[in-house]
């Protein structure tokens, strides 16, 4: 009989394109706040709705508990998590309203929940952890006065208070490992299996990302960047390496390997430990230098995904992405020199982008062959200078329903429909398969169409 109830949003079966791509992770951040839950003698239990009925499961588990608190914490290392999307909200819309029918309290964590405060407290929510969530969570589950907890803002009668931040940890090893005997394993590995022939789990060496893209929302490390030890990400790659036995780890860091020097050392940690397994994860392109990406495929790297976002210089100084067009080239030449797959993130749609830029970006595509590519239009969110330039033009419609949405939430150049064939045709290019020259047809003709309404306006 747990005191205490962990639980997250992200129900796999409400997202189309998660359901297509089928690279289900277990929630990191929600596995740590269980961690450290259990490390203070709390008696926590974990539900888990990534796949099963969220609505069913959560009811289950407020019947079997005796709860005093229900924590609906997101993991801040899933991208899904930090997109916002109105399905994750409206799932802990509804956890809320369940926990408030049985009298417990419910405390919501994440990027969406920091981002609106009032909204979640309205649903029912009686408290939002802010900012990082470990020590705010453990000291409200440990019954310390509200008023008392940096980052928890919190119901007051008929007001909502909003208390002192909290100040970020910089000794991320003091941290406890992700509780992962907490979640049940083969569920995600079997589904791996079944759509890939291989099973990949996650793991995380850092927080935060210290540069500036002004497009990037930052609702919970603002511009902080810490780091585990090297070390210590080799250990834990040894102990999933020994207990679940991946055939492959994605590093579910925003930016992993930022320093060449703990590069090298978590290189050589890992080959001394006997840990490797081949791994991907995300980088920047002038972060991916020789010396960097030998070091990375000595450790086992075997995919690097970088936000390369336009081919156009003109559209990276405006977003203030720090980056130069040759770096791309030169991250690709680097990796590809050591067998490495490179792999783009592309953001079209940006104010001022038009199409001789998206004609630059394409040929960069085209020059620098990536292996994969993802594609994305500009999405703003509270806290970015992107959002504030647009923010008179956004409507009702300010976040996607799903990760497949790429719905336009501001005036660009072009419609939703013309970026979502622009992506397709991308896609189908470097990924290969029929229809190619029907999907640029059809973005011509959308562009053609935005053209003469243009005119015509």
């Amino acid at each position: 009989m747990a005191d205490v109830l962990v639980t997250h949003s992200n129900h796999l079966y409400s997202d189309r394109k998660q359901i297509e791509k089928m690279q289900p992770y277990p929630p990191l951040e929600t596995l740590i706040v269980v961690a450290v839950l259990r490390q203070a003698g709390i008696d926590t239990a974990l539900f888990d709705p990534t796949f099963d009925s969220p609505q069913e499961g959560f009811r289950e588990a407020l019947r079997r508990h005796r709860l005093r608190l229900v924590v609906v914490c997101e993991d801040d290392f899933n991208f899904l998590s930090k997109m916002c999307l109105t399905h994750n909200r409206e799932l802990a819309y509804w956890m809320a309203a369940e926990a408030r029918r049985h009298g417990i309290d419910a405390a919501a964590h994440g990027s969406d929940a920091s981002d609106h405060i009032d909204q979640y407290i309205e649903a029912g929510f009686s408290s939002v952890v802010v900012g990082e969530a470990e020590t705010t969570v453990l000291e409200l589950a440990m019954d310390k006065p509200w008023e008392a907890i940096d980052g928890l803002a919190w119901r007051d009668t008929n007001s909502v208070r909003r208390n002192c931040p909290r100040q970020l940890r910089a000794d991320l090893d003091a941290l406890p490992w992700p509780a992962w005997d907490a979640i049940d394993i083969e569920p995600y590995r079997r589904h791996w299996l079944q759509r890939h022939g291989h099973f990949t789990f996650n793991l995380v060496s850092s927080r935060g990302c210290p540069y500036q893209c002004n497009w990037c929302a930052r609702p919970i490390w603002g511009k902080h960047y810490h780091a585990q030890t090297a070390h210590s990400t080799a250990e834990q790659m040894l102990h999933l390496k020994k207990t679940y036995r991946p055939d492959r780890i994605w590093f579910a860091d925003d930016i992993f390997a930022l320093s060449a020097q703990w590069t090298e050392e978590f290189a050589s940690a890992v080959v001394k430990l006997g840990a490797q397994i081949p791994f991907k994860m995300q980088s920047r392109c002038d972060l991916m230098t020789r010396s960097t990406v030998a070091a990375l495929r000595r450790a086992g790297c075997e995919e690097v995904w970088m936000g390369a976002e336009s081919g156009s210089q003109r559209v990276l100084n405006a977003m203030e992405k720090g980056i130069r067009t040759e770096q791309i080239y030169q991250a690709r030449e680097n990796l590809a020199r050591h067998g490495i797959r490179a792999c783009f993130f592309l953001q079209f749609g940006y104010p001022g982008e038009d199409w001789s830029d998206i004609e630059e970006t394409i040929s960069m595509v085209r020059k620098a062959a990536p292996d994969d590519i993802g594609v994305s239009v500009s999405y703003p969110l509270p806290g970015t200078k992107l959002y504030r330039i647009v923010e008179s033009q956004l409507g009702p419609k300010q976040n996607w329903s799903d990760s497949a949405d790429i719905a336009m939430m501001f005036r660009g150049a072009y419609s939703s429909e013309f970026y979502r064939a622009l992506a397709q045709a991308l896609h189908i290019e470097v990924r290969g398969g029929a229809g190619i020259g029907e999907a640029w047809a059809q973005v011509q003709a959308l562009r053609a169409d935005a053209d003469r309404n243009l005119a015509v306006a």
